[in-house]
């Protein structure tokens, strides 16, 4: 038996009316505490209320398919937490061009989405889609687990948190299970998604800079060589791999066009703003303003 429910997290615009219509439970969230960062605190509230073995954790932006909860629950069946990632809904061209390259920072990173079992300090989570038993989730610790709370990447704390400690974690495909329309404009993907994607505030500096090196070296400087005449051999295979993979990604998009096809133009830029998110983080979201924090090897 499901139950659905809704952390209202002193919204404004309806949220708890049109949960409540539509037949969720509505947990009123309550005033952050100190230490916490706002949706590990709504994440844990909910936690909190779920009364069932299992909890999957999904953002409200998130469009699950029929039957996508039970297939969700049994891939995770095997291992402590399971993480999926959804089929991205970007509506125009110049959202697809930006989002695209974001995504591929991160498949030069930490490779293509796997249940293989990753170190501590590569870990990652999609906290649009966190699966895990209830009871032994909340008895790690779960969003209240000290390196996770104060995190503004608490998917990504999570992730690191439990391998730290030994744990069996995955990271799975969920493009045929999951939808997610994450930023209304090619504007938004710039200003929203570029702000988390390093996850400094978890990962050791000198991890962070290696991957910027990194970035630049694989995706930024290959384009903007070839466009100015001045590319070498190894310029020329790097760019096309990064076209290469273009096919393997198609997956993650409900629709491609021009914008996602001509994404790695766009390489440059995106790095760019990825550097400019490290070295001048932006502290803020939803309305509040969170101190920074070290990161914990």
């Amino acid at each position: 038996m499901h139950e659905l429910l809704v952390v209202d997290d002193e919204s404004r615009d309806g949220t708890a009316q049109v949960a409540r219509e539509h037949g969720a439970r509505v947990v009123e969230g309550q005033t952050l505490p100190d230490g916490w960062a706002g949706k590990a605190w709504a994440l844990h509230q909910g936690l909190q209320a779920a009364p069932g073995d299992w909890v999957v954790f999904l953002d409200a932006d998130v469009r699950p398919g029929p039957g996508a909860i039970a297939a969700l629950v049994e891939r995770a069946a095997s291992v402590d937490v399971l993480s999926a990632s959804p089929r991205f809904v970007c509506d125009t061209d110049a959202e697809r061009w930006l989002h695209a390259a974001f995504l591929a920072t991160l498949v030069w990173r930490f490779g293509p989405s796997t249940d293989a079992q990753p170190r501590a300090a590569r870990a990652v989570f999609n906290g649009q889609c966190v699966v895990a038993r209830r009871r032994p989730f909340q008895q790690a610790g779960g969003w209240a687990h000290p390196r996770v709370r104060g995190s503004l990447v608490e998917d990504v704390a999570l992730a690191r948190t439990w391998r730290r400690a030994g744990r069996a974690i995955a990271f799975a495909d969920g493009a045929d299970l999951l939808q997610v329309r994450m930023y209304g404009s090619a504007g938004e993907t710039w200003r929203g998604w570029s702000r988390s994607l390093m996850a400094a505030d978890d990962t050791p500096r000198a991890w962070v800079a290696l991957d910027l090196l990194t970035l630049w070296v694989t995706l930024a400087l290959p384009p903007l060589r070839v466009l100015t005449g001045r590319a070498d051999r190894k310029d020329k295979v790097l760019l096309a791999a990064r076209w290469a993979i273009l096919p393997a990604l198609a997956r993650s998009y409900d629709r491609r066009g021009p914008g996602f096809w001509l994404s790695p133009l766009a390489d440059p830029a995106a790095v760019a703003r990825l550097t400019w998110s490290v070295l001048r983080p932006d502290r803020g979201w939803r309305g509040r303003t969170y101190a920074a924090r070290r990161a914990r090897r």
